[in-house]
């Protein structure tokens, strides 16, 4: 990519961020908060429109009659997902650098302090849930879904296993990379649930879906 279209692209993502996080809003606003002419701003915009980030919407003008009502721009799901795909870029790079700097080790420490948070965060929830294996492991699994993990408890009929199901992980790209991710987020599930835990499958590998067995009988008491 040459030096100019870099440029071009880089201006661009300034222009969709500045959508997601201010839409709806118009060409005019975008130019001035950026410092770009409103023809280069529609170029932008027409571009994005094409691509499905972004959609226009017409204001109501302020009284009929006097001119056309003006275009504002919002961002559809397109936009979302674009920008995630972004972020985890940059997460990649950085976790890149850390490794050449300090080591797999110094990943690890982030994974665990990541894995850390989330044990803090889903704790009291799955505490209320009470000693029951089954109930903490729905419990986790409702926590894990209100946080976008599409988590599910789903029991092994004939068995005194439950497997937790996440149907999405939001740094699945990442995970792919560095699987320490995963190995310490497999840890936090055990200390929250209190019991041993195995990770059959995961979306970073290559499976449909984030699959961990739990034993709920006494033989998988920790």
């Amino acid at each position: 990519m040459s030096v100019a279209s870099e440029v071009d692209h880089s201006t661009r993502e300034q222009v969709l961020h500045l959508v997601v996080s201010h839409g709806p809003v118009s060409a005019g606003e975008i130019a001035a908060s950026l410092e770009l002419t409103p023809p280069a701003v529609r170029r932008h915009l027409a571009a994005l429109e094409a691509e499905g980030h972004i959609a226009a919407r017409h204001a109501v003008a302020a009284r009929r009659g006097r001119g056309r009502p003006a275009r504002r721009y919002v961002a559809t799901s397109s936009a979302h997902e674009h920008m995630a795909a972004a972020y985890a870029e940059l997460a990649l790079q950085a976790l890149g650098h850390l490794t050449a700097a300090a080591g797999a080790e110094a990943v690890r420490g982030f994974a665990n302090e990541r894995a850390a948070e989330a044990i803090s965060r889903y704790r009291t929830r799955v505490e209320r849930a009470g000693e029951d294996v089954e109930a903490r492991t729905r419990a986790l699994a409702d926590a894990l879904a209100d946080d976008g993990y599409e988590a599910t408890a789903r029991p092994v009929p004939g068995t005194t296993t439950v497997q937790l199901c996440q149907g999405h992980c939001p740094v699945q790209r990442v995970a792919a990379e560095f699987p320490e991710l995963c190995e310490a987020e497999t840890a936090a599930f055990s200390d929250l649930l209190g019991v041993h835990v195995q990770r059959l499958a995961t979306l970073a590998a290559g499976g449909h879906v984030c699959t961990t067995s739990i034993q709920t009988n006494a033989e998988g008491q920790r």
